[in-house]
């Protein structure tokens, strides 16, 4: 699977980004057949702290399955939003063979 990294008004260390694939290769392993993961991280000011976004969009046959999730870390973020397009997944591959 071909991951794409966009990072908004930062740049991202090589930590973070082979941290990304990591995860996203976990997802790799419940679906065979993704075309592409495209990895969106932002800062967001809200008030005193900067929360970090991370939104995932991963595509398949037919669809494009999302997850945007903020944390206090982008390493966490990516790890709430690839458990939730796993569970994304699981449902998608139930309506496939249904």
């Amino acid at each position: 699977m071909v991951v794409y990294t966009e990072a908004v008004q930062f740049k991202v260390d090589s930590k973070l980004l082979d941290f990304i694939e990591k995860k996203l290769s976990k997802v790799d392993q419940f679906f065979d057949r993704i075309i592409n993961a495209r990895v969106v991280l932002k800062l967001e000011n809200t008030g005193q702290v900067r929360e970090k976004i991370a939104e995932v969009r991963i595509n398949v046959p037919g669809e494009t399955l999302i997850a945007k999730v903020g944390s206090k870390t982008f390493e966490a973020a990516v790890e709430q939003a690839v458990d939730s397009l796993k569970r994304q997944i699981i449902k998608y591959k139930e309506k496939q063979s249904s």
